[in-house]
């Protein structure tokens, strides 16, 4: 009997270049939620593109000009439509580099195209033409109070400003916000909402502690059932906090979506056993993104299920074409 090849080998052996869109408000989690498919995959396989480098105008010039990050007249969406055509065809790019810490930019540089290309930022589902380049697509909800309590911190913390020019640029960014980047959450695939936790606003500082709803319709393609078990046995006896999970409709601006939320921690051998089933249906092996830990968050249960959403596409688009 001939030898199946793991999913792994045949992304590396295969010409397709899959894109993964990550849309969302600045400082609203994004990166977290992918940095599941960058360790499962590694970066041999796996290129991230913040589109922060493809903005038009430096930190001065907006301020000059009066526009901010999130209006499209900002950025410069038409290289990178012309830079992700090329990636997907497997020819390399001169990517810009926008520097946070000094507000300017960097001189370009090159960016070789890999199998799974993130794109993230405040635009990648904008235009017609990058949702056509787009494969699967991401929407990255925080409660606005969550959201900007996490920008204040990174951006006093790792981009220079001072709290009085969060909160400003907080202020001035709201309309544009709403205009330009809220809408494309109707255009993606998996809708992720981010709020405080049911057992209290302080456990999201001190340990990554908050309540995480997937979002998305119902799912008509999948490899196999994945199960996600819970031991009564451990649970009862020995699990020490608290934890939920809601499965609900909830109605957004465009749609009734199905939305599973997790809330607090779970045991990690409850996890590991939804990690063990997504390697024995896709050939990854090993997963183990949480080796060592005694518990896991919410946040880190949905990374790991948008993962395997993220997955199953890939396969099916393998699949149709083979």
């Amino acid at each position: 009997m001939s030898r199946v090849p793991p999913f792994k080998e045949i992304i590396a052996r295969s010409p397709r270049v899959f894109v993964i869109g990550v849309a969302g408000d600045s400082g609203s989690g994004k990166t977290t939620f992918t940095s599941a498919i960058r360790q499962i995959f590694g970066p041999d396989l796996v290129a991230t593109i913040t589109l922060d480098d493809y903005h038009k105008f430096d930190r001065e010039e907006r301020r000059r000009l009066d526009i901010t990050p999130l209006h499209p007249d900002a950025n410069n969406l038409s290289r990178l439509e012309v830079d992700v055509a090329r990636l997907k065809e497997g020819r390399a790019i001169e990517k810009p580099v926008y520097n946070h810490t000094t507000g300017t930019f960097d001189p370009p540089v090159p960016f070789a195209s890999k199998k799974i290309i993130i794109l993230e930022g405040l635009h990648p589902l904008f235009t017609p033409a990058l949702r056509e380049l787009v494969d699967f697509s991401v929407f990255v909800d925080p409660d606005r109070e969550v959201k900007y309590a996490w920008k204040r911190q990174r951006d006093t913390g790792q981009r220079g400003y001072s709290p009085g020019e969060v909160d400003g640029e907080i202020a001035r960014r709201e309309a544009d916000y709403t205009d330009y980047v809220e809408p494309q959450r109707c255009l993606a695939d998996t809708i992720i909402r981010i709020g405080y936790s049911k057992y209290g606003p302080d456990l999201g500082p001190a340990k990554n502690v908050y309540a995480i709803s997937l979002l998305q319709n119902p799912m008509n393609q999948t490899v196999r059932d994945i199960v996600l078990s819970i031991d009564l046995t451990s649970l009862l006896a020995f699990h020490e906090s608290d934890f939920f999970i809601e499965f609900s409709t909830r109605r957004i601006e465009c749609a009734f979506l199905r939305a599973l939320t997790f809330d607090g921690e779970m045991n990690y051998d409850t996890v590991r056993k939804l990690e063990l089933s997504i390697e024995q249906q896709t050939g990854v092996h090993p997963i183990e993104m949480f080796t060592g830990r005694r518990t896991v968050t919410a946040t880190d249960i949905v990374r790991l299920i948008l993962s395997w959403r993220i997955i199953n596409r890939r396969i099916f688009l393998q699949d149709s074409h083979s």
